[in-house]
């Protein structure tokens, strides 16, 4: 049966017509010695599957027997890792709070030490300023009640020009020691 289109469609692809028959397909007859043949060698390939998945369950099983212990030791050895890295961090941390600290103290002795500075050369000032000779005048009259000499408090002495010093009568005399006397000497001194 023809397929017939009354109008036009745009943008598409045409239409297959069906063949209004199916081909049949032939088989060429085959001979009893060669299903034969054919029969026992799928057997064999039958044996032989059937060989080959036992085979491939076994080293399956084997795989996940040693995959579980090279598993555990993944797992081990990435544990260890993450242990080492979190060893590492902690250690850095810890390091870089010792410097902020010490950083810290430092910064506190040096505002202290700037303290102590500017109270040093306040301390300065002041006792220049005491040493001033009129305030030490005015504060030993008005303080200590103390008054300038008068001339009648002055009192004159008379030396003569002798020389006052002597000369040394008696001469000093040294005795060198030996280091053996010296040690003896020590050692007795240390018993009595």
């Amino acid at each position: 049966m023809a397929y017939s289109s009354t109008r036009y469609q745009y943008e598409t692809s045409p239409r297959k017509l069906k063949p209004e028959y199916e081909r049949k397909r032939t088989r060429k007859s085959e001979t009893s010695e060669q299903t034969k043949s054919k029969k026992q060698n799928g057997e064999k390939l039958k044996k032989a599957e059937k060989q080959e998945d036992l085979r491939k369950k076994q080293v399956e099983q084997e795989k996940l027997a040693t995959g579980s212990q090279s598993g555990f030791k993944k797992h081990i050895k990435i544990i260890s890792y993450i242990l080492i890295a979190f060893a590492i961090l902690f250690a850095i941390s810890y390091r870089n709070s010792l410097i902020t600290e010490n950083f810290n103290k430092s910064e506190n002795l040096k505002k202290q030490l700037s303290a102590l500075q500017k109270e040093n050369d306040q301390i300065k000032i002041s006792i220049e300023n005491n040493l001033n000779l009129a305030k030490i005048e005015k504060s030993a009259t008005e303080l200590l009640g103390m008054k300038k000499i008068d001339e009648s408090q002055k009192v004159y002495v008379n030396l003569p020009k002798k020389d006052y010093v002597e000369s040394a009568s008696e001469q000093v005399i040294v005795e060198e020691k030996s280091w053996f006397e010296e040690l003896i000497d020590g050692i007795m001194s240390f018993i009595k």
